[in-house]
């Protein structure tokens, strides 16, 4: 029998109010209602597209990720947030990704450019805290076409390493790993499902990213022409457990609205076998 898709709500006082498609609103000039490009593309090595680091810019920078990094730290949304994952049923989930092992690698595809906008800061922010906070959190990979190498150099101070490819999300989960994706592209969810759709890979990573309960009602809302670049996320639906996210106010809700933890329990190959990918 497939099993039901468990969207798991959290009681908040949410500003969230009705639910819209997550386009999100960084700046990122190439971002637009994603539709699916060929499965067969190739992973690219990538460069950013400046040659030198600027140091007076990478030197702002730090100090705006430091405020930034501090502001997140002391808000009600940060520590609602904490207290979410600290919650016995999430931290069951996080233990049956992680298993044996003693971390959980973090993978960030799409943060934007942290120099230009507030909202990537802030999601970088949490990315970094939660590090901080839970031993289990391992190192962070970033990566975004659209990094300067002013940026990759600071994401680098605070600890992070940037990929030097375009893995066009398809990262294959072969240890535990949570992909850090907010407000990314529909595809690149499509894309890491496709990759990883098999019962031992999806078991072996956690996303956090869009509501992929939000992408169902907005396809069954609108009859929307991204349908080819949800396929996987509405068949991944039916195994995954969903805990929505608390904004706690509107200066975390750009960032974060719609954004939502999902963690999926394939039981078996044969399982997964059952459910058709259009």
């Amino acid at each position: 029998m497939a099993t039901s898709a468990k969207v798991h709500a959290v009681e908040t006082s949410n500003v969230n109010g009705d639910w819209t498609i997550v386009v999100p609103r960084r700046g990122k000039q190439r971002r637009k209602l994603p539709t699916i490009s060929s499965l067969e593309e190739q992973q690219q090595v990538w460069v950013p597209t400046d040659l030198e680091s600027d140091q007076d810019r990478q030197s702002k920078l730090m100090q705006k990720m430091q405020i930034c990094l501090k502001k997140v730290e002391s808000s009600q949304f940060y520590h609602n947030f904490v207290e979410q994952i600290q919650n016995q049923e999430i931290l069951d989930c996080f233990s049956r990704v992680l298993r044996s092992e003693l971390k959980m690698e973090t993978v960030i595809y799409g943060i934007g450019s942290i120099e230009l906008y507030e909202t990537p800061r802030l999601q970088l922010s949490l990315a970094i805290l939660m590090k901080r906070k839970f031993s289990w959190i391992g190192d962070i990979e970033v990566f975004d076409p659209i990094l300067s190498v002013t940026e990759t150099d600071v994401l680098k101070a605070l600890g992070c390493s940037v990929m030097s490819i375009n893995e066009q999300g398809r990262r294959l989960a072969t240890k535990p790993t949570l992909f850090y994706m907010p407000h990314c592209e529909a595809e690149l969810y499509n894309n890491l499902l496709q990759a990883n759709w098999g019962a031992e890979h999806l078991n072996h990573f956690v996303l956090f990213g869009n509501s992929f309960e939000v992408y169902q009602q907005y396809l069954e809302f609108r009859k929307s022409t991204i349908v080819d670049s949800t396929n996987y996320i509405s068949v991944a639906r039916k195994f995954t457990d969903e805990y929505a996210i608390r904004t706690a106010s509107d200066e975390y809700f750009a960032a974060f609205h719609d954004s939502s933890w999902h963690f999926f329990s394939p039981q078996t190959e044969e399982h997964l076998q059952l459910f058709k990918i259009d």
